[in-house]
């Protein structure tokens, strides 16, 4: 919601500036430019980018636009749906085998909601302890495992956020070959008078301002959102990486998610009493 907020800001408060100093709107209505631009814009995505590169990429700018920010409440039921792993875990680490194997049917999950619909957290969560599950390894081999899951997870989901930002670099540069377009059939109009030149070369310089204003005030906003998008998403894989090592470290459920807390970000981190009268809830 908010990058439409945004948007609404950045178009609005140009449309107004030009309207208040005697802009006529009609003189920005330059169909060609946006077709040289857009179309140009377009072709340089399609050269560049795979196909499933270009899916993501929509994906993420749909995210952009339905995102929710984790708030405290969202980490605290991520706390305590690994509270209720390790507890079950705890002595009999058999017994998770049947919830992580099939998450969407599992009784622990299935009360954690927000957590079950995050495809990339829950993947996270059932792999890590399916290698416990059938082949333990030592907590340095597992930190090094989840850590090598988070980075090339990263480095996969950011080729989006990247692309998207080249492609806003190069929004100036075809804008100026609007602008140039403009100019060269300015040329051919030299015989028709003032008027007709005045306005040729107003349509040409609108194909710079657009792409000028496509670049600074849309494609690289909209590549900044979703690295900070995939930046929480990573923190979130953090938190419960920091959970699972204690765990591995056979720490009990309790002190694993203070590890994890811990690992929460300052601004949305539930302090301790909290989470403990969180999970002394799910005793109950």
């Amino acid at each position: 919601m908010l990058v439409i907020v945004g948007f609404v800001i950045v178009f609005g408060s140009i449309v107004l500036g030009y309207t208040m100093h005697g802009g006529q709107m009609g003189v920005l209505m330059q169909v060609t430019e946006f077709i040289i631009i857009g179309g140009a814009g377009l072709g340089t995505l399609i050269i560049s980018s795979p196909i499933p590169l270009i899916k993501e990429i929509i994906r993420q700018l749909i995210g952009t636009l339905t995102h929710k920010d984790m708030t405290k409440e969202a980490y605290i039921e991520i706390l305590v749906c690994m509270y209720e792993v390790f507890k079950t875990a705890k002595g009999n680490l058999l017994g998770l085998e049947a919830h992580v194997e099939n998450p969407e049917n599992s009784e622990i999950f299935k009360k954690y909601p927000a957590l079950l619909h995050n495809h990339h957290a829950m993947k996270f969560i059932c792999d890590t302890l399916k290698v416990q599950i059938s082949s333990p390894v030592s907590p340095f081999d597992l930190e090094e495992l989840m850590e090598k899951d988070i980075e090339s997870a990263h480095a996969e989901e950011h080729k989006a956020p990247s692309t998207v930002n080249t492609v806003g670099d190069a929004m100036p540069g075809l804008g100026i070959v609007a602008a140039v377009l403009g100019v060269v059939i300015t040329m051919g109009k030299l015989t028709e008078g003032k008027e007709a030149i005045g306005h040729s070369v107003a349509a040409a310089l609108v194909g710079t301002f657009i792409g000028i204003l496509l670049s600074y005030g849309a494609f690289g906003p909209l590549a900044k959102k979703m690295e900070s998008i995939l930046g929480e998403e990573g923190k979130i894989l953090e938190v419960i990486k920091s959970g699972i090592l204690a765990f591995a470290k056979d720490a009990s459920p309790k002190v694993c998610v203070e590890f994890a807390r811990r690992a929460i970000p300052p601004g949305v981190r539930p302090d301790f009493n909290e989470v403990d009268k969180a999970t002394a809830n799910l005793k109950k």
